[in-house]
């Protein structure tokens, strides 16, 4: 499995406050496209196991073009429990799923 540790920052999508995201970092990004060669899944989403400080989930990433990265979204679950809001940043660990 493989495993990236960053940091982000949470934004909001513009076309609905109910959608929070932070945006992997460019060498992410680029490895993840590098080593991921399994059929995408819906919308390009590649799925992945998630922690945020205590909290661990399972998701998906999405390619953003307008961004040139992968977005993970942020459930308004794990933002509580951390006490994350838009515009922190948070320590990121996150592993491609097998």
């Amino acid at each position: 499995m493989v495993t990236f540790e960053f940091q982000a920052t949470l934004w909001e999508a513009t076309s609905t406050s109910s959608w929070v995201f932070l945006s992997l970092p460019t060498d992410v990004t680029d490895e993840i496209r590098e080593r991921s060669t399994r059929p995408r899944r819906g919308f390009g989403s590649i799925p992945v196991a998630v922690s945020i400080g205590d909290t661990s989930w399972t998701t998906s990433i999405f390619p953003d073009g307008k961004r040139n990265s992968y977005v993970l979204p942020v459930k308004k679950a794990v933002r509580t429990q951390q006490e994350l809001a838009v515009g922190d940043t948070a320590a990121i660990v996150l592993s491609l799923e097998p």
